[in-house]
């Protein structure tokens, strides 16, 4: 099998400024990706998409490649994952004559991805014929007893039939973890999520969304934990 790790890293973040390039104990977030990528040894190539030159400098500098720039399209606030995994494909297809079997989106800032996880949603996708994977974490709370606020700013129940139901007894629910996405590059459609997608299941001190400087700081709480750093 051919495969292709792609770390999208605009260098536009908001929320966070330089956040793909933010120091995160002692080094850029970005090498995180690229490290357990490259330790791997899953794919012939480690790419950064990008339009930011100190992005692709320090990519560089750890072990990835960046073959040509991000296009101005994909590079706003409104570009989504999918249309940048299509970018790369369709550039590495038309400008280098490669082509790959499978392809795996790992996002800049997770430094908490574990290789094991990634190693076992490669596996899935190839024993199991996937069109992707994904990891997964459960909500810490039962979403079946959610509120919303009604009119006037009452409290009111989204699902009142489960009132009385024991937390054991409801469904459990599942989110994106936000760290990676296998896909079998013949089944890219219009949606990362097909009707054929697997999962790996994480723990809530494995994953952290990083949208906040709050949120820095319980990932750094976590790698530390997971790493007895």
């Amino acid at each position: 099998m051919h495969n292709l790790a792609i770390i999208p890293a605009r260098g536009g973040s908001k929320r966070i400024p330089r956040k793909n390039v933010k120091d995160f104990l002692g080094k850029p977030i970005i090498t995180y990706s690229i490290e357990v990528a490259l330790q791997s040894e899953l794919f012939e190539e480690v790419m950064v998409s990008t339009e930011d030159q100190e992005i692709a400098e320090i990519s560089i500098k750890n072990g990835a490649i960046v073959p040509f720039y991000r296009s101005h399209e994909n590079s706003n606030d409104d570009a989504t994952t999918l249309a940048v995994i299509q970018e790369v494909v369709i550039k590495y297809k038309v400008q280098l004559n490669k082509e790959f079997d499978t392809v795996c989106c790992l996002y800049p800032a997770a430094p908490l991805i574990q290789m094991k996880h990634l190693k076992e949603g490669y596996d899935l996708l190839v024993d199991k014929r996937f069109d992707g994977v994904l990891p997964v974490v459960p909500f810490g709370y039962p979403v079946w007893r959610g509120f919303e606020i009604a009119d006037g700013g009452k409290v009111q129940m989204i699902w009142p039939e489960f009132e009385n139901t024991r937390s054991q007894d409801l469904k459990k629910v599942y989110h994106d973890a936000g760290q990676w996405y296998w896909m079998n590059v013949k089944q890219l459609t219009d949606s990362i999520f097909t009707q054929n997608i697997g999962l790996v299941v994480l723990s809530e001190e494995e994953v952290q969304d990083i949208d906040t400087l709050s949120d820095w700081k319980l990932a750094e709480m976590k790698y530390r934990l997971l790493n007895e750093v």
